[in-house]
């Protein structure tokens, strides 16, 4: 029974329980745009992510007007991991607030209670760096198109969670995660 309080848990945490001050996102996002992959610069630490460095999420756009989500993880000695899921838009969101859900065996067993808010909080125009976030704060990524972002727009992103309420001490960059080499 412990085993699944867990799991249960963080799922409740990732579905926005708390009552935080509402979280503004994005007006629009244009998901074609958005399509493709994004690496993880900054995150707020997550048991899920533990030992995670080089992360990467991928996004492509289903037939039936869902995203199709591919994380993937490196860590050390191990092989590279992945966790496929499915996003929904929320409607009258502007593409800018999506519902994740991640396929194993909780998500089979209770549906709705897996999902996750995944909302867009800061894009640039040009569809280069995101900040996604949820109302309760506990789940932040600072994403780009490329592995690395210079330190005034690291900065930049930093400052525009720490505007909305994130925990942004708490930020580990993915820079850091990398094992040291022999």
């Amino acid at each position: 029974m412990k085993l699944l309080l867990l799991p249960l848990l963080t799922l409740l945490l990732l579905t926005g329980c708390g009552d935080n001050k509402p979280l503004a996102t994005v007006k629009e996002v244009d998901l074609q745009q958005y399509a493709g992959t994004w690496y993880e610069i900054a995150r707020l630490p997550q048991w899920f992510q533990r030992g995670c460095y080089d992360s990467t999420a991928t996004y492509s756009l289903n037939d039936d007007g869902t995203v199709k989500v591919i994380n993937r993880c490196e860590r050390k000695d191990e092989d590279a991991t992945e966790a496929v899921g499915t996003a929904r838009v929320v409607p009258d969101s502007g593409n800018a607030k999506l519902k994740v859900r991640f396929d194993n065996w909780v998500s089979r067993l209770i549906p709705t209670i897996t999902e996750g808010n995944y909302w867009i909080i800061a894009l640039d125009k040009d569809y280069q760096t995101v900040v996604i976030g949820e109302p309760s704060r506990e789940y932040l990524w600072i994403l780009a198109r490329q592995p690395a972002l210079p330190e005034d727009q690291y900065q930049a992103l930093v400052q525009v969670a720490e505007s909305k309420g994130f925990p942004v001490d708490q930020l580990e960059r993915n820079r850091n995660l990398r094992p040291a080499s022999p």
